[in-house]
C-alpha cells in the first residue's frame, strides 16, 4: 500500500463532499449512528461541511433488539457532540411485527401451503443463517427510516462503508448502503488512521475527543447479532491482517494458501453484491 497522508485525505474528503452537496442542491445530510468507527468518522468529517454550508447534519441511532448498550452509548456521544439534530430511537416493535409478517414456514413443512395458514416455528437461536436473515431485515428497516428522513429534509443518506467492507461484501443489499460514500476508497486500517489523526489534531473539546476515541477503541461489530465481532466472521485476528490479505490478492498474488483463506473466499463469494443488480447484456438476449 502506498504511503498514506491523513491530513491530505481529511481535507480532500471534505472538499469533495462540499462540492457534491453544493452542486446537488442538498438541504441536509443524514446518517445512521452505530457506535462504530466508520459512522463516527463519517460524522466527524461531515460536521464541518454542514456547518460551513449551514445545513443540518442529522444523525440517528436506531436500536433494534440486538444492539448492546455500549453501542448506543457511543452513538449517543458522537451524535450529541457532532450532529445538528440527533435522536436515539427504538424500532424493535416494528422489527418484531415485520419479522412475524414476512417469515414463512420452511418449504415442504406442514405449514407450507398455497393458502397460507400457520406461522413458521422459530429456528434455534444458534442458527447462523436465521440470524443473518434477521440482521438483513434490521438493516433494511433502518434504511427505510433514514431514507424517509432524508427525503423529508431534502437531503441524502451518507454511506459509512469502507473499501475493505466493499471487497468483502460486508453489507446488506438494499440495506445499509446510502447515496454518498466518503470512505469507500479507504482501507479499514486507513479509517482508523484518519480517526486517530483527527482526534489528535482537530478536536479541541474533551467531549468530542472522548466520543471519537471510544469508537476507535471499540470492538468492531455489525450490531445485527450475527457474531460477537466483525473479525469473528472474517476469521482474522486484526483488520491489518485482513487488509494485507486483500491487498496481496488485488496485487495479483494467487498463492494457494492465500486463495484458501476465509477472507479471500468471502471476497470471491460476494462478487454478486458488487455487481447488483446484474443487468443481462443486450447482446445475449436480442438479435440486434
Amino acid at each position: 500500500m502506498n504511503s498514506f497522508n491523513p491530513e491530505y485525505t481529511v481535507r480532500k474528503i471534505r472538499e469533495e463532499m462540499r462540492e457534491y452537496v453544493t452542486r446537488s442542491g442538498l438541504k441536509s445530510l443524514v446518517l445512521g449512528q452505530s457506535g462504530g468507527i466508520d459512522s463516527a468518522l463519517v460524522t466527524v468529517l461531515a460536521a464541518p461541511v454542514c456547518n460551513a454550508l449551514n445545513i443540518p447534519l442529522i444523525g440517528r441511532f436506531i436500536h433494534i433488539e440486538t444492539n448492546k448498550p455500549d453501542e448506543g452509548d457511543r452513538a449517543n456521544a458522537i451524535g450529541k457532540a457532532f450532529c445538528t439534530d440527533y435522536k436515539n430511537l427504538d424500532l424493535t416493535p416494528l422489527y418484531l411485527a415485520t419479522k412475524q409478517a414476512v417469515e414463512e414456514a420452511p418449504l415442504g413443512s406442514a405449514l407450507d401451503t398455497h393458502t397460507g395458514g400457520g406461522t413458521a416455528a422459530a429456528p434455534p437461536a444458534h442458527d447462523l443463517s436465521h440470524r443473518i436473515r434477521m440482521g438483513n431485515i434490521k438493516a433494511r428497516l433502518r434504511m427505510i427510516y433514514l431514507y424517509n428522513l432524508a427525503q423529508q429534509h431534502g437531503g441524502l443518506v451518507l454511506s459509512t462503508d469502507n473499501h475493505t467492507e466493499l471487497l468483502l461484501g460486508y453489507w446488506t443489499l438494499h440495506g445499509d448502503v446510502g447515496d454518498y460514500a466518503p470512505l469507500a476508497a479507504l482501507w479499514k486500517t486507513e479509517v482508523y488512521e484518519l480517526a486517530k489523526w483527527i482526534a489528535r489534531n482537530e478536536l479541541v473539546f474533551l467531549e468530542q475527543q472522548h466520543a471519537l476515541q471510544r469508537c476507535i477503541d471499540a470492538t468492531p461489530t455489525d450490531g445485527l447479532g450475527t457474531t460477537n465481532s466483525d473479525l469473528d466472521q472474517l476469521h482474522a485476528a486484526t483488520y491489518a491482517e485482513v487488509d494485507e490479505l486483500l491487498q496481496r490478492y488485488c496485487a495479483g498474488d494467487r498463492d494457494k494458501k492465500l486463495m484458501e483463506h476465509p477472507v479471500i473466499l468471502r471476497h470471491l463469494n460476494s462478487e454478486y453484491k458488487r455487481n447488483n443488480p446484474y443487468n443481462v447484456p443486450r447482446e445475449r438476449i436480442a438479435e440486434n
